[in-house]
């Protein structure tokens, strides 16, 4: 029954092109893993969604779920029902990993899919990011190189968003600058951060793109004590926690002085006083002698 439905979808032209949106052509490096992020319309919030590995809608096979783990770690997912985007992990990539789709589970009807291609390569891939997992802080810039390996025109995009073609423009408000940093290096500049700003987005060639993952949040509060060094650089000594410790090590080394101190003072204080009462002892005899002596006077 789910391969007529697949064929009368296909049939009939409903392909869910306009449903889902996602990569096209990603380039990547053998043994290495890939996060493939899917657009999908808010109505579908609470579907099921699914990777399906093959070149072919009607035959694809269905690898990972969202209600249903993949016991061989190969493939995971995870569904961001906030912003309406599922992700799809792929690890440990093969020559054989070529074809995939996204898909949102429709009940009663045809599921809805998109296509993407995975170009799996033994040396560098023709468009690759340092990291495609990324943070920025609220109010500050993230810089983004997109390393590339043939001419053409670059640009940014975000998923289901606009894109910046040119050197400079906004997306969702937040100013973008782009320029070739090296021959082969185009670089994003994302300026005046916003959480809103957290989402995926994409370098692209062509119809090669490589996905990236923007988290916005709040930058760290740390208390930082900084030296200079022979060649006067500013080294970061401790964060907040190894002040606190320092801080603590001090004060335990003040309080055994001050205890020290004590000890010597009061051990100084029983010697005089001992010294103190052998005088007054001697004083005392001296003068009972001399009681005696004018006695034994008063006699003769």
């Amino acid at each position: 029954m789910a391969l007529c439905l697949r064929i009368i979808y296909i049939i009939t032209g409903l392909t869910g092109v306009h449903s889902i949106t996602t990569v096209s052509k990603v380039s990547v490096k053998t043994g290495k893993s890939i996060s493939i992020p899917c657009l999908y319309e808010s109505k579908y919030r609470n579907h099921v969604k699914y990777l399906c590995e093959g070149s072919k809608w009607r035959s694809c096979n269905d690898v990972v779920k969202t209600n249903t783990a993949d016991p061989s770690g190969k493939y995971s997912i995870s569904d961001d029902k906030n912003q309406f985007f599922f992700t799809v992990t792929i690890n440990n990539l093969t020559n054989e990993n070529t074809d995939y789709w996204c898909v949102v589970e429709i009940n009663n009807g045809p599921d809805y899919g998109k296509h993407f291609q995975l170009s799996v390569t033994s040396g560098t891939p023709s468009l690759y990011v340092d990291h495609q997992m990324i943070t920025g802080y609220i109010g500050e810039s993230i810089t983004i190189r997109c390393h590339h390996s043939y001419s053409g025109e670059m640009k940014w995009c975000r998923l289901g968003r606009n894109c910046v073609t040119g050197s400079s423009g906004s997306i969702d408000g937040t100013t973008v600058t782009t320029y070739m940093s090296k021959p082969n290096v185009f670089t994003v500049t994302m300026s005046g951060l916003q959480s809103e700003d957290s989402g995926w987005y994409w370098c692209a060639k062509e119809d090669i793109q490589i996905p990236v993952y923007l988290t916005v949040t709040e930058k760290p509060i740390t208390t930082t004590a900084h030296t200079c060094t022979g060649d006067g650089t500013v080294t970061t000594l401790k964060n907040k926690q190894q002040r606190a410790s320092f801080d603590l090590k001090i004060l335990i080394i003040r309080l055994s002085v001050l205890i020290f101190i004590v000890i010597v003072v009061l051990f100084i204080w029983l010697i005089l006083r001992h010294k103190q009462r052998k005088a007054d002892s001697s004083a005392t005899a001296m003068v009972d002698q001399e009681v005696i002596y004018a006695n034994v006077g008063n006699i003769r």
